[in-house]
């Protein structure tokens, strides 16, 4: 990836172009290689234009979006070498969402560039402002909407390679990218967790052709592939209400949160809980499996309120996972 240092030409901020000098650097290049290198990104001290370095990433941002949202035939290793990156102290009463709308970037840019798994967390004490909007996926994700995002662009191919965070870490910026509709109620609700840590979505929720059957009806929850024998957690604190072996489900369990919800795990190869057992969330309570009507090791995963079946995606999904 040739890097381009397009803004300096446009800008003639010499400085800023000397702090920005190691930004975007492509994989496979001599990076620096301590914790110092962090700190030679610039530092833009307020989001107006009293601050020469916000005038500057404004036309970076601009000259970016021009870029990502008419490129014509541009590369994405085209676009991601204009890609420029400052450091921000958040402000008292700053949110993610203010910021975003202020840099006139996508909030989900800015989450993932920091590493945010909850938009109710804390800011970091410095937030990494890119100038492109996009998503960054870490090539080692550790949380629960990193691995979403990294499991659903696994098959996409595209992407390129970069070391670009405070820790020098490795992503994968996928420019002018978003959240998924999926994705961003992950980030946004602060209701369930996903209940595997690493998995792949392989039938959402709706209607589809049952593969077993081959005959069109709803499905009533999310199926989420892992290899067989993976743990399984509990989406949320609560009490077991029933475990038995079904036809369709094959092993399962339902866990009863609260008045109104309750949830759903089947496919099992393994029961680890027992009836009106006690359970905090998070709680490992089974195996992943392919019992009952399976075409192969999943766990069926749903969530019913007064017992109707909700789509997870829609409701529930929790930017983290158990730890």
């Amino acid at each position: 990836m040739q890097v381009r240092r397009t803004f300096c030409n446009r800008r003639g901020l010499a400085l800023a172009c000397f702090l920005l000098l190691l930004l975007a650097l492509p994989a496979g290049a001599q990076y620096p290689p301590d914790a110092g290198w962090f700190s030679t990104l610039p530092l833009i001290s307020r989001l107006d234009s009293r601050d020469p370095l916000f005038v500057q990433y404004q036309g970076d941002v601009e000259y970016s979006r021009r870029r990502v949202f008419g490129r014509g035939g541009l590369s994405e290793e085209d676009l991601a070498g204009d890609l420029t990156v400052y450091r921000y102290v958040p402000g008292e009463g700053e949110d993610l969402f203010s910021i975003a709308a202020r840099c006139n970037i996508p909030y989900s840019g800015l989450a993932t560039i920091n590493r945010l798994v909850h938009s109710a967390l804390s800011l970091p004490a410095e937030l990494l402002l890119p100038s492109m909007p996009g998503i960054f996926v870490p090539l080692e994700p550790d949380s629960g909407i990193e691995r979403l995002l990294a499991a659903a662009r696994s098959s996409s191919g595209g992407g390129v390679d970069i070391r670009l965070n405070r820790d020098g870490g490795f992503f994968r910026f996928f420019p002018g990218d978003d959240y998924s509709p999926t994705e961003r109620i992950f980030f946004l609700n602060r209701g369930f967790r996903f209940p595997l840590r690493d998995f792949t979505i392989t039938s959402s929720f709706g209607p589809r052709i049952n593969p077993v059957t081959g005959r069109f009806r709803i499905h009533e929850g999310l199926d989420l592939a892992a290899p067989m024998g993976t743990d399984v957690f509990a989406a949320e604190a609560g009490l077991v209400t029933e475990t038995g072996s079904d036809p369709i489900y094959g092993n399962y369990i339902v866990i009863k949160h609260g008045d109104d919800w309750a949830s759903l795990y089947g496919h099992l190869s393994q029961i680890d809980v027992v009836l009106h057992q006690e359970l905090r969330s998070g709680s490992v309570i089974g195996k992943v499996g392919s019992t009952g009507q399976s075409t192969g090791p999943h766990l069926h995963f749903e969530l019913r309120r007064n017992g109707k079946a909700q789509d997870p995606g829609k409701y529930l999904f929790k930017a983290g996972v158990p730890e």
